[in-house]
């Protein structure tokens, strides 16, 4: 009897498997599936953004993208590998749901609880006039990809809802610790200072904003020139379309 029990139990969980797979449109995939040392710290699934709380369509901290985004970061990681860094992703593909629940944030502008941080010096009530947010969100075509780099001897970065705001716009070692390279600003700086060209941000900066730059431009992604940290992938198999599965 315990063969034909395992034999059920085993179809179950190939079942379960394949069923989760099918959660998603064809040629998108989970990155972990393609790239598991890259690593992930998504943070709209959790608190840590400019919002404050987990995001509409987010249900879990997954990065998922289109197949060929996905093999191209993979590229970028193998030329990290010997220099011993990691890209690190923070946000990847994002439903029209998510970008609706942004749009629906901003008309409420009592509502400042992250401004400390993320856009200590913006006016909440431009962040899309200034191109900080948009309506139509090239994520939600899945080949869109928010990331950085870090050293591989780097510790995860830990964040604890009521923890002591401190702006992206300070210096590395003051800002919350990613555990990313100084980029000059943190993830999702909603200020100037985050455009890829900045202010005069010192060498370092310039020098690690450029070494990311021509690793995802080789690997066929072109920049943003308001955020050092958004990538799009150029020949991107969805043009025109927008999604709004949950990721999940």
């Amino acid at each position: 009897m315990l063969i034909p029990r395992f034999a059920a139990a085993l179809s179950f969980v190939i079942a379960v498997a394949a069923s989760a797979a099918a959660a998603l449109p064809l040629d998108f995939v989970y990155l972990r599936n393609v790239d598991p040392t890259i690593r992930q710290d998504m943070r709209y699934a959790g608190s840590h953004n400019f919002i404050g709380r987990p995001i509409a369509g987010y249900k879990a901290a997954e990065c998922i993208l289109t197949r060929q985004a996905a093999l191209a970061l993979r590229t970028v990681q193998a030329s990290l590998a010997p220099l011993k860094q990691s890209l690190i992703v923070w946000d990847c593909y994002r439903p029209t749901t998510a970008v609706a629940d942004f749009l629906q944030w901003t008309k409420d502008l009592s509502d400042n609880r992250m401004k400390a941080e993320f856009y200590p010096r913006t006016d909440k009530s431009k962040l899309f006039s200034l191109g900080y947010l948009a309506s139509k969100s090239a994520h939600s075509r899945g080949s869109t990809v928010d990331l950085g780099i870090v050293e591989l001897d780097a510790a995860p970065p830990a964040f604890s809802a009521g923890d002591q705001l401190v702006a992206c716009t300070r210096p590395k070692g003051e800002r919350f610790e990613d555990g990313s390279l100084d980029f000059g600003t943190g993830y999702d700086c909603l200020d100037v200072l985050g455009g890829t060209q900045g202010e005069s941000l010192g060498d370092t900066v310039l020098k690690n904003r450029r070494a990311l730059r021509e690793l995802m431009t080789a690997a066929g992604f072109k920049p943003y020139s308001k955020e050092w940290w958004h990538f799009e992938l150029t020949a991107e198999p969805f043009p025109d379309r927008r999604f709004d599965f949950p990721v999940q």
